[in-house]
């Protein structure tokens, strides 16, 4: 690849495999990282997921969502294939949505211990009603965790149209 290192991939092996399989239960193990090839410069990620799908734990109905997951990256960054085959591995997982957002967040924050996280889901509805529970986190002690506090209090205060429902 240009520009980058073979050991700059190590431990990426979803990536360009003809023979994917996908998990139907919950395992952060599928998440990969790679280098940042940029760590002295902020700047964001972005990773929009119209596909994502769980069980409500009652009823065992699906439940479906497009999460947003949006970044500033530190040292290590998440590979795209193997956050699609993670995100997948909800698919037979009974949890409630805030529940689903919240586990999503913590698995990126331990993966690559970003410098800020957020995890939005916009679920369709159900029963008449909708749920589009947001977690963020700002690393402790730095200017993202102000940051994070902010956007917690109004990131929902100019809502864009939805059109995925």
């Amino acid at each position: 690849m240009a520009g980058r290192e073979p050991e700059d991939l190590d431990g990426v092996t979803h990536l360009g495999s003809e023979k994917t399989s996908y998990t139907f239960d919950y395992d952060p193990s599928l998440l990969e990282t790679f280098e940042n090839q940029h760590p002295n410069r902020d700047y964001v990620v972005k990773f929009n997921c119209p596909e994502f799908t769980t069980l409500c734990p009652m009823t065992g109905q699906p439940d479906f969502a497009t999460v947003y997951v949006r970044y500033i990256p530190d040292v290590k960054m998440v590979e795209s294939k193997s956050l699609k085959l993670y995100l997948f591995s909800f698919r037979n997982h009974g949890g409630f949505h805030e529940d689903a957002i919240n586990t999503i967040m913590n698995d990126l924050i331990e993966l690559m211990d970003p410098r800020f996280i957020e995890v939005w889901g916009k679920f369709t509805p159900r029963g008449g009603i909708s749920i589009d529970p947001y977690a963020n986190y700002g690393k402790p002690g730095t200017s993202f965790e102000k940051m994070a506090q902010e956007r917690l209090l109004y990131h929902d205060l100019y809502p864009e149209n939805i059109d995925n429902r």
